[in-house]
């Protein structure tokens, strides 16, 4: 599946099942399902009234039994894998704390943020200490960072918002249509490059010389005579203080909207007009970056020079600038509905920009890191979650984040293959569909029984 094919079968996907949806919330459809005094509220863990939605809060005591001890496994595991792969593992957190732990699904989803927000703080920080695998450069590329960071907030806006509209079953239709594409061609793109690997690494026996660095990175595109250097002299070099300062100043923007907006009236004035401030505030860092990279790429073609602006290898054109910023609103949007940091969509467009692995899954776990704990803060000023869960699985997550760093480095220099990220990702994202697709099925199934309602809700009541 191309890129083209891809974004077609999304189009069509969503498509159909939002106007599956309209066709459902007819009132004058057969098919019209109204609230029943006699739906089972506990385990719908919501009820509702008039196209509204009322939630209850199910937090559990934090007790040492099985039901911790197995959320603990997959939260290590989800978290090791996913910060790996670049994706952050919400699809998972979501269905374990839900099912397995007994979360209620809003209080899953607020906690499944401190979950990415740990193992990506942790990933972070251990990138941050190792050195790009091919090149005299950053293994974070700000440039894509300060053009994704800035649309994927905007995106988890709009994603959050789209969540209290949408009906539970048409976010499970999107979710599955929208992993089974992008593990698909993630899949797909990891057996392309572990083919490439393959001819490179017989090339290289035939020559009876691999080069590798000092941590057994395998060279793609060998420098010569290159330096190695120690863990504070990487890290230092790994640090562009003036692109983070702009990053966080997004960031603490984001947040202060946010706040402000948590203590305005639903759907007032003020409500929609600090919605609107959002959009000035992500545009003007995304078109700063954009121009940028558009300019220093239309002077490079003009000087016959073929190297690329950044880390991607396109050119970049009006087109795919407008792409690339429809893809991140796209992720944070995914994000905003699932609970996650937007790295479903993030990480395989980093590989789909010809983004070596090593540096796609540091830049999309950088960015998740902004995106999560923006979303963790403000979950934390609304009691979203119970302190004691949230320290717990934040310590998990952060441990999850750091060895599954190393397990992974080790194991790309034992296979000398990079590819290695791209299945994982493709295997975060797959067994995230399936989760969900699961549990949303189920939810769905139990609210056709209980002849709930099936349509589109009112952002105004919810």
């Amino acid at each position: 599946m191309g890129t083209k094919a891809l974004v077609i079968y999304l189009l069509s996907g969503f498509s159909i099942a939002i106007i599956s949806a309209l066709f459902i919330s007819n009132p004058n459809n057969k098919f019209h399902h109204y609230p029943s005094l006699h739906s089972n509220q506990n385990d719908l863990e919501s009820f509702e009234i008039n196209g509204s939605r009322e939630s209850i809060t199910v937090w559990p005591d934090l007790k040492f039994n099985w039901r911790i001890i197995l959320a603990t496994l997959i939260g290590f595991f989800g978290s090791a894998f996913g910060t790996v792969g670049g994706v952050g593992g919400g699809g998972i957190f979501v269905p374990m704390l839900n099912l397995i732990v007994g979360f209620d699904t809003k209080s899953a989803a607020a906690l499944s943020k401190c979950m990415i927000m740990g193992a990506s703080a942790s990933s972070v920080w251990y990138n941050l200490r190792v050195p790009h695998p091919s090149k005299d450069k950053p293994i974070l590329d700000y440039d894509l960072a300060l053009l994704f960071q800035p649309m994927l907030m905007l995106g988890i806006t709009i994603g959050v918002s789209l969540s209290v509209v949408f009906p539970y079953w048409l976010i499970t239709v999107l979710i599955i249509i929208l992993f089974l594409g992008t593990s698909s061609r993630s899949f797909f793109r990891g057996i392309q490059m572990w083919k490439e690997e393959t001819v490179f690494l017989s090339e290289l026996n035939a020559q009876q010389k691999a080069p590798l660095n000092s941590h057994g990175e395998l060279l793609i595109e060998p420098l010569l005579d290159q330096e190695e250097k120690s863990g504070l002299e990487i890290l230092r070099f790994n640090l562009r203080w003036k692109r983070l300062l702009i990053l966080c100043a997004v960031w603490v923007s984001f947040l202060v909207l946010q706040i402000i907006k948590n203590d305005t009236k639903l759907c007032s004035v003020w409500y929609w007009a600090l919605n609107i401030l959002q959009i000035p505030v992500a545009l003007a860092v995304f078109g700063y970056e954009a121009v940028k990279l558009y300019r220093e790429s239309k002077k490079r073609r003009k000087d016959g020079n073929t190297e690329s602006v950044c880390e991607a290898e396109i050119q970049w054109t009006v087109t795919n600038i407008v792409f690339c910023a429809l893809c991140g609103m796209l992720g944070g949007t995914v994000g905003g509905l699932l609970g996650s940091g937007g790295g479903f969509i993030l990480g395989p467009l980093l590989l789909e920009l010809g983004v070596i692995p090593q540096v796609a899954s540091a830049t999309a776990t950088f960015v998740m890191m902004f995106s999560s704990s923006l979303s963790v803060v403000e979950f934390y000023l609304l009691k979203r979650f119970p302190i004691p869960y949230a320290l717990y699985l934040i310590a998990v997550s952060i441990l999850a984040g750091f060895w599954g760093q190393l397990f992974i480095r080790k194991l790309i220099a034992f296979l000398r293959r990079a590819s290695v990220i791209v299945f994982i990702l493709s295997a975060v994202i797959f067994a995230s569909a399936v989760t969900m697709g699961v549990v949303g099925i189920q939810k769905s199934i139990q609210m056709i029984h209980g002849h709930e309602y099936m349509g589109f809700y009112s952002i105004c009541k919810n």
